[in-house]
């Protein structure tokens, strides 16, 4: 008998971030997994007053359907340690390096992994970046630091829009990244308990994987199994793996990647609690393995535990 069966299950989602909207739609499609799978399940939608929802509630296990910040940074995951509710996902300090671009970048690249070419800009600077404090010219990719979902995302192709760009991103939470454009395949890779599940290839309708192309169903098309040589979908697979080991993930992530055309895996982030929508990508995966979406969100919760 799966070990959360006859308890009080909390799906966590919406909260306060940038986010939100996701993760309404996310935590609605796993709680209806699981109560389809026979399990007793709140949803609770995150705010300031969750520890006394989860007393009064007297919940059992916490399923982490939150995405961005105080959701997905080490926040409630802090707060679920202290009040010994144990919870899916990775702990806090894996969720707070996840979280922070600038910090996973130092961490991947610490444990081999390829990064693509970037500077950091703190957000004081970000309206007076100019292409000349790139060494890696345009194209380039600008975004905050601190946020996930493509939130604050941009292409840069000329130098009139870099800094509006910037200034954009500084509008969110932590320092301004600016990436070298390469141009590659991007590939997600889905890795549950530190297993590479598979790699999927990302066909945007326009040129940029955006947050409209991630969310708007029929913009996108998705390749399972990615298009790419067998062996370099083996590369980027034990990429992920390194990734998820690296920063001390726990449960399900999502690691993408622009795969080059040599077959090297440039990894661009690491998502500690990856989208659970009807368009998002470890769904998919799991679908192309012929794992069922309700099969995939228990698997999930059995890996619920304390972390500190």
């Amino acid at each position: 008998m799966p070990i959360w069966t006859g308890k009080k299950v909390a799906v966590l989602y919406g909260g306060r971030s940038t986010e939100r909207d996701v993760s309404l739609r996310t935590g609605k499609a796993c709680a209806d997994a699981l109560v389809a799978k026979g399990y007793d399940v709140t949803l609770v939608d995150v705010d300031r007053d969750l520890p006394e929802r989860l007393r009064a509630g007297r919940i059992d296990v916490a399923f982490n359907a939150l995405h961005g910040r105080w959701g997905e940074d080490g926040c409630v995951q802090g707060l679920l340690e202290a009040m010994g509710i144990p919870y899916t996902g990775s702990g806090v300090l894996a969720s707070a390096l996840g979280m922070d671009k600038v910090v996973s970048k130092a961490m991947f690249q610490a444990v081999g992994l390829s990064v693509i070419d970037y500077r950091v800009f703190p957000q004081a600077r970000a309206g007076s970046v100019t292409g000349a404090d790139l060494p890696f010219g345009l194209p380039c990719v600008v975004k905050p630091s601190g946020e996930g979902s493509s939130v604050g995302v941009h292409l840069v192709k000329e130098a009139s829009k870099l800094q509006p760009a910037c200034l954009d991103a500084a509008t969110f939470k932590g320092d301004v990244i600016v990436e070298r454009y390469l141009k590659g395949v991007e590939v997600n890779v889905a890795v549950l308990d530190g297993k590479a599940l598979g790699a999927i290839e990302i066909e945007p309708a326009n040129e940029f994987y955006d947050y409209a192309a991630k969310y708007t169903a029929g913009t996108t098309k998705y390749h399972y199994p990615a298009r790419i040589p067998e062996g370099h979908v083996r590369r980027v697979m034990e990429a992920a793996e390194t990734a998820h080991r690296g920063l001390g993930c726990s449960g399900v992530t999502r690691v993408d990647f622009i795969v080059a055309k040599d077959g090297t895996p440039f990894i661009l982030e690491i998502n500690t609690l990856p989208g659970m929508t009807a368009t998002s990508l470890v769904p998919k995966i799991a679908a192309g393995l012929g794992i069922p979406f309700p099969d995939l969100c228990e698997k999930i919760l059995e890996g619920a535990a304390l972390k500190a």
